[in-house]
């Protein structure tokens, strides 16, 4: 991986002029999960047939559990741990609550929330993270984050004029002021929807959110159709590759307390709709890498604020979420990518730095990238399957690291304690 040793708490004090560029980290970690998978949610309560009132529920319960984790493990731990909603268990609870009565399918996200808050304790999670190759978890990485890169680009034959702004602007400003490349491109983006008037926010009344309990209800049909591919979704597609996200750009903390609270936070928003919230993948690479901040011990402030920026969202239930869903998609794909060139590029280096094991680690990453679907389960998993096994068909065996416990801060050990 690019960086071998952990990053501890901070070493300088903290400034006002090192809260810029974690925020707009966070910030567009935000946009990019609202703008980008959150009408999953949507379809998938209209699927359900909710009402308003129960939609606006799912809403609050996932974003307010989503920040409060995110906010208090990125606190906790001194670490960028950036949490979102399960987008694949999303996908599929499109097609599965046509069949499952939505009372059913809160007791089976109460079951594999009570699943995860077992994985975190029993500490398997944790142990089974640390035995991933350095080239392997690099070229999964790369993969999974590839066609958000190429999407980027892609974007110049749908909208061009937005597309080609944000490219020149990322590389212009990448020459002259590169520590202000993603942020000026976000501001940039924005002014240039406003005089387009292409982001109309006349209609917008901000309304407050409330949660709507619903009584869970049990069936093996739902254990065994929702609660059990529930677990397995967000387990491989989530928190796997969420948790490789950290250890490529050097912060050691661990999965067990991630797991644990996220776990646990899961398992009280389920009673208001919420389905499932875990360690972020994709976005937390925005909030993890230098783009955040140079030095590696500031980088928690992003997960800070992308937590306060949930729970306001939370607050507002449907109204804010809309505003970030009006958004067009070439906006957020563009500067979705743009922010993790960096990650893709670093996560690329790491999976072919070490010429003996660079074919196994370049199969990792192009089955990730091809995004395989078999049996109900993501790309991710199938790319780390396949990459684990050419790794060991190549070099006789796996060469599974013994490592002593990764150091991590005071407040983060003391947390691990007690869970």
């Amino acid at each position: 991986m690019p960086h071998t040793t952990a990053h501890t708490a901070a070493t300088s004090p903290l400034r006002a002029r090192d809260l810029l560029h974690p925020i707009v980290a966070g910030l567009i970690s935000v946009i990019v999960n609202y703008g980008g998978t959150f009408i999953l949610v949507f379809q998938a309560a209209r699927v359900a047939g909710l009402d308003a009132a129960h939609t606006a529920s799912w809403v609050w319960s996932i974003s307010i559990g989503v920040g409060v984790t995110g906010l208090w493990l990125s606190w906790a731990t001194r670490a960028p741990i950036i949490t979102a909603w399960s987008t694949p268990a999303a996908a599929f609870l499109v097609t599965a609550l046509a069949t499952t009565p939505y009372a059913e399918a809160v007791g089976a996200y109460l079951v594999s929330a009570a699943a995860f808050v077992a994985l975190g304790l029993s500490g398997y999670f944790e142990r089974v993270i640390r035995l991933i190759p350095p080239g392997v978890a690099s070229g999964l990485l790369a993969g999974i984050l590839l066609p958000f890169g190429m999407r980027a680009f892609g974007g110049m034959a749908v909208d061009p004029a937005l597309a080609l702004l944000l490219i020149v602007a990322y590389v212009v400003l990448k020459r002259t002021a590169a520590r202000y490349a993603v942020v000026g491109i976000l501001l940039l983006g924005l002014a240039f929807l406003l005089l387009q008037q292409r982001v109309d926010l006349s209609g917008l009344s901000l309304q407050l959110a409330a949660p709507v309990y619903t009584a869970p209800a049990w069936s093996l049909n739902s254990l065994l159709s929702v609660a059990l591919p529930l677990f397995l979704i967000t387990l491989t597609g989530q928190y796997m590759p969420g948790m490789l996200v950290l250890r490529n750009d050097g912060f050691a903390t661990s999965a067990n307390p991630i797991v644990t609270v996220t776990g646990l936070g899961s398992l009280l928003m389920a009673f208001f709709g919420a389905h499932a919230f875990n360690l972020a993948a994709i976005t937390a690479a925005i909030a993890t890498g230098p783009e955040a901040h140079e030095d590696p011990s500031k980088r928690w402030i992003a997960g800070v604020a992308a937590g306060l920026c949930y729970i306001l969202v939370g607050v507002f239930g449907v109204t804010l979420a809309a505003v970030f869903m009006a958004l067009p998609a070439t906006f957020i794909t563009t500067l979705a990518g743009l922010a993790l060139l960096g990650t893709i590029g670093g996560s690329l280096a790491g999976a072919l730095a070490d010429a003996r094991t660079r074919e196994a680690s370049l199969i990792t990453f192009l089955v990730a990238a091809a995004n395989i679907q078999l049996l109900g389960i993501g790309g991710a998993f199938w790319g780390l399957v396949i990459g684990l096994l050419a790794h060991a068909v190549l070099h006789g065996a796996i060469p599974w690291r013994k490592q002593a416990t990764d150091p991590v801060t005071p407040i983060a050990a003391a947390l691990i304690k007690k869970v």
